[in-house]
């Protein structure tokens, strides 16, 4: 048995995208005080969309105020009905400190593999995944592997994604030199002319030439993805991908700023499930949106939908290099409208935003006749008079606004640059506070 201890997101997104499945069952470790947090959700639907078998270890059952009916009850709200209540995923109640029920646990996933039917070859040539690279200034490329199946020994030449090697030297899980690893074993190698990427696919050939010629293959089969990559799913081409690509399900991760948003999204969102497409919602959360929805929406082909919420700068950022359409929204109804339009062929867009700057509360003052103001510096772009702002707080749409008046110094100004610090007063809203971010914005007409 090989463990992969990384963040859920990491091992069910990253290399699931790149076409590589390292993970054939997940343990989803749930403490037994505490119960089922917003992490453990997100791994249980990224597990999910995975489509790998789970099984639930209830650590810390050792504490006091350690309940397991009360974890289980949880589950079944997430889907995951435990075998002891008619449901078919194993729940382990452990103890980490005391070692309780860590054999149990272990016999579970020999089970499940058993049924499951994980089986591999170590008679032919190696095949597995890139769990991690690096370059050392000493060593050269490293990269840590799994081989899935087949044995890899040491001389071997491999292909990892579009890198070429000669296995050098192999290192262990506990640091010894190795000259064979079969299915199922990690090893450190070295050998390889470039670093690969974590999640490529790695395959030991009989000679160079051949390996070459992979290369070549996988770089056209790079190109490729990368032109797939454009056509993801977006609101904008839905109704041609239901008609040219017999697409049979739209899948939608919402994110809002409260539990009750959430809900009220999600359910609106279902009901619009018709008999030529149905609308799945693979995963759903309070807060900003953050870079792992934009990994599960890019590794699944979904679409995020944000009820008063905004992206973070590195979901905002991945989100637009990987092709996912991110739809922000404030009312429930503009939402189930435009999704709606989409699944009939009949969207049609008239307005974008345009991004003018970001602009941070420094402090914030009274004035006689004026009202308040917000001492602020233009973080990026700029900030116009007249102009449309957004207030988020924590990440959180908390008003929408205009630009009343706008001031350097004492002088009342049109515009004021990225660099500088600036007086701002809205039109509205007046309770901001220090470290409130405003997005400038305007909205432009798109031509039909």
């Amino acid at each position: 048995i090989t463990f992969l201890d990384t963040p859920g997101h990491e091992a069910f997104t990253t290399m699931r995208a790149r076409g590589a499945q390292v993970t054939d069952i997940a343990i989803l470790v749930v403490a037994a005080d505490d119960g089922i947090m917003p992490q453990t959700i997100e791994a249980i639907n990224h597990a999910k969309a995975a489509g790998v078998s789970i099984i639930v270890a209830v650590n810390k059952i050792d504490k006091p105020g350690a309940n397991v009916d009360r974890v289980m009850q949880q589950l079944t709200e997430y889907e995951i009905v435990p075998e002891d209540w008619g449901g078919d995923t194993p729940v382990i109640p452990v103890s980490a400190h005391t070692k309780e029920g860590i054999d149990d646990l272990l016999e579970m996933v020999l089970l499940v593999a058993d049924m499951k039917e994980l089986k591999a070859n170590p008679d032919r040539a190696a095949k597995g995944t890139v769990i991690e690279a690096r370059l050392d200034k000493g060593r050269g490329p490293i990269a840590t592997v799994l081989v899935q199946n087949g044995t890899l020994n040491v001389g071997d030449i491999i292909v990892a994604g579009t890198t070429v090697g000669r296995v050098r030297a192999m290192m262990n899980d506990k640091g010894q030199r190795v000259k064979n690893a079969g299915p199922s074993v990690p090893v450190e190698i070295t050998g390889l002319d470039d670093v690969p990427t974590g999640g490529d696919i790695f395959n030991a050939v009989s000679d160079e030439r051949l390996a070459r010629e992979l290369v070549e293959q996988r770089k056209t089969t790079q190109k490729e993805e990368r032109f797939n990559s454009r056509t993801k799913v977006t609101l904008d081409n839905l109704f041609d991908q239901m008609r040219l690509e017999d697409m049979k399900e739209l899948k939608i991760i919402v994110k809002a700023d409260v539990q009750g948003s959430v809900e009220a999204v999600r359910q609106s969102l279902e009901k619009l499930t018709n008999d030529e497409i149905r609308v799945n919602v693979i995963h759903s959360g309070v807060g900003a949106i953050r870079e792992s929805d934009v990994m599960l929406a890019s590794a699944s082909n979904a679409i995020i939908v944000g009820f008063n919420v905004r992206p973070d700068a590195v979901a905002e950022e991945n989100a637009k290099r990987d092709g996912v359409d991110m739809r922000l929204y404030r009312i429930i109804y503009d939402c189930i409208e435009e999704i709606e339009a989409a699944m009939k062929g009949m969207l049609a867009p008239k307005f974008k935003e345009v991004l003018l700057g970001k602009v941070e509360v420094r402090q914030t003052y009274k004035i006689t006749n004026v009202g308040l103001v917000s001492g602020s510096y233009v973080l990026s772009g700029k900030v116009l008079r007249g102009a449309q702002v957004r207030v988020v707080r924590d990440g959180i749409v908390i008003a929408d606004d205009i630009i009343a008046s706008l001031q350097r110094f004492k002088d009342s100004v049109k515009e004021v640059a990225a660099g500088f610090e600036c007086g701002i007063t809205l039109e509205r809203f007046s309770d901001i506070k220090e470290g409130d971010i405003f997005e400038v914005y305007q909205m432009e007409q798109i031509e039909q």
